[in-house]
């Protein structure tokens, strides 16, 4: 797209069975409306595939208008699609002098991992940007990975929240591992 011309961007969720072909399928409609891709993250997980496409798109294009266009493809690929104006930025993010973290936590996999961490990082003002996780190792013996990507408002001490987070991995059983993260890796 021309740098020159007006934008409006848009989020657009896509779920359903995973199967080849699908990004092929939704990417298409995008480019013949002549809307370009801005940050994307996809995942494949047990058989579900689910996309979420952030987007810039010509000004004269509504999110009614991508959702119509997207409707015969989703249609065809059996996903469930939604389109929404997409914000301009996440809150606590590096442009607001915030900084970006990663956080590891791995443990005995047991429920209430993934609240008891997410719940501690809502509290002090942390913004989850990616969250993946897994269960690894023997099933006799699995253990719960989780890999977390976070915006912190500059008024999060990274010291103070390294604190709490040892004081949460005590309760929870899990060690908890929060690094600075470079701004140029994916």
């Amino acid at each position: 797209m021309g740098h020159d011309r007006a934008v409006a961007a848009f989020a657009i969720i896509a779920a359903g069975a995973d199967r080849p072909g699908i990004v092929a399928a939704v990417t298409k409609v995008l480019v013949e409306l002549d809307v370009n891709l801005a940050d994307t993250s996809m995942v494949g997980l047990r058989g579900t595939f689910a996309m979420v496409l952030v987007v810039d798109a010509p000004d004269h294009l509504g999110a009614g208008d991508l959702a119509a266009a997207l409707a015969p493809t989703a249609e065809a690929l059996a996903l469930d699609v939604s389109v929404r104006p997409a914000a301009e930025r996440a809150p606590g993010a590096p442009g607001d002098g915030g900084s970006r973290h990663t956080l590891t936590v791995y443990g005995a996999d047991h429920p209430g991992i993934v609240h008891g961490v997410t719940r501690l990082l809502a509290e002090r003002g942390a913004n989850i940007v990616d969250l993946e996780t897994h269960v690894i190792g023997p099933a006799e013996r699995p253990v719960y990975a989780m890999v977390l990507d976070l915006t912190l408002p500059a008024a999060v001490a990274v010291a103070d929240l390294e604190a709490d987070l040892a004081e949460a991995a005590r309760e929870l059983g899990v060690t908890c591992t929060l690094r600075s993260a470079d701004a140029d890796v994916l």
